[in-house]
């Protein structure tokens, strides 16, 4: 009987059921929605009247309400990720309010499709809005915006180097082609616009860049560096540094969420087995070096001062999918521990102030945004819920 017992639970392990249902599986993506509309209230205000021109960004350390910035501006990278939680709410929801938003926040980011495109984070802002709203709604105007705006961002292919050009204002800085870690996640909106009509030359830039990255952006343990710098006329790899991490030689956390993410999304897309292997090299060094009381990393593995919740929501999310394509139920078990322990204090916002998460950090060394509420961790971490809710299905 007893061992019946434990087969049967491999098996709904296995096929990704729930013999017992925990209560946070279910309180978190509606803790989420009471979050989404004390937001759109705060940001009604008296006037009643909400500026879609305008996106939640963060919530300092200390301050109980979202600081806005304009998404008229390519320097706004994240103005994809606000749209985004309202898509993945939505889903969740069915609340037809919360649609409406969606929709009034994505439509003015489609003018970045009518200029020349500013760096790779044209990838992150359509991918949150315009993808997601494209694949709940099928809208074909969304699907126009998306084909133009892969387009528009495989013009950053330097096809000597082999990947995209993440900061053309910044080669001169670096001395060469940069290509960050980062850019890895939006090589999805090149995979999906090759299959969506799109040309078959985009497919084959995300996979010369995906494979370039692999070779030249990791040490030997598996571990990433920031930023590689490449001869732009030669294609040589000149060096790696960091922008965001401690230091050259360290590995920053969200960087290498990045990674895992990024290498699990290509690999769903491509279906080549060196990319499905190298998710799960790059996971499992991560994985490895987490602290041993908690699965939320510091923003930076040889820190321990402030956790960063973003990286934590990215691999989270990430791991569920891995868990799917690969077979292996520990990385959904860590994945469920790790949205366990953000979905209770000390990690929810509560109360507190209209976000999802606090205690995330976005670029430690220029002093930006740390210890604080960042939208795209409420991303991520609604991403996550969401995938998670479906795979228990």
């Amino acid at each position: 009987m007893k061992n019946g017992i434990l087969y049967l639970l491999s098996l709904c392990l296995l096929a990704g059921c729930s013999l017992v249902r925990e209560e946070w599986i279910d309180e978190a993506p509606v803790y989420c929605d009471v979050q989404v509309h004390r937001t759109l209230m705060e940001l009604r205000g008296d006037s009643g009247h909400i500026d879609y021109t305008r996106t939640p960004r963060n919530i300092l350390d200390g301050e109980t309400a979202w600081n806005l910035r304009s998404v008229l501006t390519p320097e706004e990278w994240t103005a994809g990720f606000f749209p985004g939680i309202l898509w993945y709410d939505y889903e969740n929801s069915g609340d037809t309010m919360v649609l409406r938003e969606a929709q009034a926040f994505t439509e003015p980011l489609g003018y970045l499709v009518r200029q020349k495109v500013y760096d790779h984070d044209l990838g992150f802002i359509m991918i949150g809005s315009y993808l997601n709203g494209y694949r709940l709604t099928q809208d074909t105007e969304y699907k126009k915006v998306l084909l133009a705006a892969a387009d528009s961002l495989a013009t950053l292919f330097n096809p000597q180097v082999g990947t995209l050009l993440s900061w053309p204002r910044n080669v001169e800085m670096f001395g060469g082609h940069n290509t960050i870690m980062d850019n890895m996640l939006n090589l999805e909106l090149l995979l999906w616009a090759a299959d969506n009509g799109g040309s078959e030359r985009l497919r084959d830039i995300a996979v010369s860049h995906a494979d370039t990255t692999m070779a030249y952006h990791f040490r030997p343990d598996y571990t990433s560096y920031h930023v590689a710098v490449y001869d732009p006329e030669t294609g040589r790899h000149l060096y790696n540094c960091t922008h965001q991490g401690a230091a050259d030689s360290t590995m920053w956390a969200r960087g290498q969420a990045w990674a895992i993410y990024g290498y699990t999304m290509v690999y769903e897309y491509t279906h080549e087995p060196r990319f499905l292997d190298f998710a799960q090299k790059v996971t499992d060094a991560y994985l490895q070096r987490l602290p041993d009381d908690t699965l939320i990393p510091y923003w930076d593995f040889s820190r321990s001062d402030y956790r960063d919740a973003s990286a934590a929501c990215i691999v989270a999310s990430a791991l569920i999918r891995l868990s799917e394509l690969c077979g292996n139920v520990a990385y959904l078990d860590r994945a469920m521990t790790m949205l366990q322990t953000l979905s209770a204090p000390p990690y929810r916002c509560g109360d507190a102030r209209p976000a999802f998460l606090q205690h995330s950090v976005g670029n430690y060394p220029a002093g930006s945004e740390i210890d604080c509420s960042i939208n795209y961790a409420d991303y991520y971490y609604i991403e996550a819920l969401t995938r998670l809710k479906r795979h228990l299905k």
